[in-house]
C-alpha cells in the first residue's frame, strides 16, 4: 500500500524523532543523531536548528573527536517548560509539577471529603492552579495538565465508569478545558502509572511490561511492544475486577469475588479484619507492621498471596518481561513481597516465569502523577505515531 503525506507532515514526524532521540540519549552530536535515526545529516542539521530556535535543545560544547573536528554536543532543555500531573483517588487528590524530563519540582495533596462531581471538580481546579503558579519562569511555561483517574476513560476524556467514586459518564476533560487555557489529557490512573514507570522509572528500556496500581482499588497499565494496550474500545486494564473467587464477596462494579476486594486497601474493610486491626490506613498499618503487630503482619501476608494470584493470571495471559507494582499499597512491600513472589513462583507457567522480573515502582506512590504529567509532555513535544 502506497502512503503519501505532505512535506509539513514529514517534517513534523522527523522533528519529533530527532527530539525524542536526543531527549533519551543525550548528549549526542548531529552526526550521531543522523546515525541513530537514519535521517541524512542535512535534514538533522536543519531540524536541530529549528529545535534550538524553539529553545528545546541547546549546544553544550565540543565532544570527543573521532579523527576530525570535535563535534558540538546537544542536550534536551528539560527546564524549557513544565507540566502538571494530578492523581485522583477515593481518599485524596495529589499532584506534581514536573519539568519536561519528569523531575518533580513541587507537590500538592489534599484529602477528599466528598466524591460528587462538582466538589471534586473544584478541588481539581484548585490543585492545578496551585501547581501552575508554582512553575519557575521558562520559555514555554506550563505546557499542559495530565490527570489519572480510577476508572474507565474514553478518547474524549469522559470518565465513563468509576465505581469507587460513584461516577458515570462525567465529561471531565471538557469541564477542565473550559477552566484552563491549556491542553488537558485524562486517562485511567494505572495507564498513567505505566507511562510514568516506562519513561522515568523501573520500566525504562522494557518493551513488554504490566504496571499494577494497588491502592483503594487495583488497575493495570498494559504495555505491549512499548505501546499502551487499551483494547478494542480503550478500556483494557480493569484487572481489579477480574474474579479470583467464583462465589466471592459482591463488588460495587456488579461482579463477585473481584481481585481488588482481597488484594487492595479494600481488604482492610473486611469484617474479619476490621475487628482485629489497630488502624485502617496503609500509612498507619505500616507503623504497626514495623513494630511486629501480629494481626497486621498476617493481613499483609494474605494480601501478598492474593496479589500473587492475580499477577499469576496476568502473567499467564500476557507473558510480560516485567511486572511493576506501584500505588499506595506498594509502601507495604517488606511485608507483602515474599508471599506474593512465592505464589507467582508456584502457579505461573514455567516458560512465562523463565525471564519474568517482578519489581516495585521506582517512582514509588508517585508513578501515576508523574505519568499523567508525561502525557501532557508527550503531547506538547509532538510524539507522533504513524500507522497503516
Amino acid at each position: 500500500m502506497k502512503i503519501t503525506g505532505d512535506q509539513m507532515l514529514v517534517k513534523k514526524i522527523n522533528k519529533s524523532i530527532v527530539l525524542d532521540t536526543i531527549r533519551r540519549h543525550a548528549p549526542l552530536s548531529r552526526a550521531r543523531v543522523s546515525e541513530v535515526t537514519g535521517l541524512n545529516k542535512a535534514t538533522v542539521s536543519n531540524l536541530v536548528a529549528d529545535l534550538i530556535n524553539d529553545e528545546l535543545l541547546q549546544e553544550i560544547g565540543p565532544g570527543e573527536s573521532s579523527g576530525g573536528r570535535k563535534p558540538l554536543m546537544l542536550l534536551f532543555r528539560g527546564t524549557s517548560g513544565y507540566a502538571v500531573g494530578l492523581e485522583l483517588s477515593v481518599t485524596h487528590l495529589k499532584g506534581v509539577l514536573t519539568d519536561l524530563e519528569g523531575h518533580i519540582i513541587t507537590e500538592y495533596a489534599v484529602k477528599l471529603e466528598h466524591h460528587d462531581v462538582s466538589s471534586v471538580f473544584e478541588q481539581l481546579k484548585l490543585a492545578a492552579e496551585h501547581l501552575i503558579h508554582a512553575a519557575p519562569p521558562s520559555p514555554h511555561g506550563v505546557i499542559g495538565i495530565g490527570i489519572g483517574v480510577p476508572g474507565m476513560v474514553d478518547e474524549e476524556g469522559t470518565v465513563l465508569f468509576a465505581p469507587n467514586l460513584g461516577w458515570e459518564k462525567v465529561p471531565l476533560r471538557a469541564m477542565l478545558d473550559e477552566a484552563f487555557e491549556l491542553p488537558v489529557t485524562i486517562d485511567n490512573e494505572a495507564n498513567a502509572g505505566a507511562h510514568g514507570e516506562l519513561n522515568f522509572g523501573a520500566g525504562i528500556g522494557v518493551r513488554h511490561l504490566i504496571y499494577i496500581s494497588a491502592g483503594i482499588g487495583i488497575g493495570s497499565g498494559i504495555m505491549v511492544d512499548g505501546e499502551l494496550y487499551k483494547g478494542a474500545w480503550g478500556y483494557a486494564g480493569e484487572t481489579g475486577h477480574m474474579s479470583i473467587e467464583a462465589e466471592g464477596r459482591p463488588c460495587s462494579c456488579g461482579n463477585r469475588g473481584c481481585w481488588e476486594l482481597y488484594a487492595s486497601e479494600k481488604a482492610y474493610e473486611h469484617p474479619d479484619h476490621q475487628l482485629l486491626l489497630p488502624a485502617h490506613t496503609t500509612r498507619e498499618l505500616i507503623d504497626y507492621a514495623e513494630q511486629g503487630h501480629e494481626d497486621v503482619l498476617k493481613l499483609y501476608q494474605e494480601i501478598g498471596r492474593k496479589l500473587g494470584v492475580g499477577i499469576t493470571n496476568i502473567v499467564n495471559s500476557f507473558n510480560p518481561e516485567r511486572i511493576i507494582i506501584g500505588g499506595p499499597l506498594s509502601e507495604a512491600r517488606p511485608w507483602i513481597e515474599t508471599a506474593l513472589k512465592q505464589v507467582v513462583e508456584e502457579r505461573t507457567l514455567p516458560y512465562h516465569r523463565r525471564s519474568l522480573q517482578i519489581e516495585w515502582a521506582a517512582l514509588g506512590s508517585r508513578s501515576t502523577r508523574v505519568g499523567a504529567a508525561y502525557s501532557a509532555i508527550s503531547q506538547f513535544l509532538g510524539k507522533i505515531r504513524v500507522s497503516v
